[in-house]
């Protein structure tokens, strides 16, 4: 499967990298999606429902991003399985989907990470 080389970078085998890329597409997709509805639903949602009273955006919004959380965990799962990513990792990235704008940065930081993983699974394999 995968060799550990460095603290943080990880070999992927030459046929696992077109899997590692779909893995990380969908994570990062799953990301962007759960952070805006996040950021909405906390700068526009909440006051919106608590000030003037109205908690229609609260209900458009909040339903689908505890649905779609679960669906990024799941995304950050799969990614992670498939990179070897320690404990850490995983916990930092799952739990970056419940603060307003971190799931951009955890988004910024896994797909550095991947990427790492794949240019350095690509030169050894070349």
């Amino acid at each position: 499967m995968a060799e550990e080389i460095t603290e943080d970078v990880t070999l992927i085998d030459k046929e696992d990298i077109q899997g590692v890329k779909s893995a990380l597409t969908r994570y990062r997709v799953m990301a962007w999606v759960v952070g805006v509805l996040l950021v909405v639903l906390i700068l526009i949602g909440m006051p919106l429902k608590y000030i003037w009273g109205d908690g229609r955006v609260v209900m458009w919004t909040g339903i689908p991003h505890g649905w779609l959380y679960m669906v990024l965990l799941i995304t950050a799962y799969d990614l992670g399985r498939r990179v070897k990513w320690s404990l850490k990792w995983f916990v930092l990235i799952m739990l970056a989907g419940t603060v307003p704008f971190l799931s951009f940065v955890a988004e910024h930081f896994a797909t550095k990470n991947v990427r790492r993983s794949i240019a350095a699974s690509e030169a050894v394999a070349a």
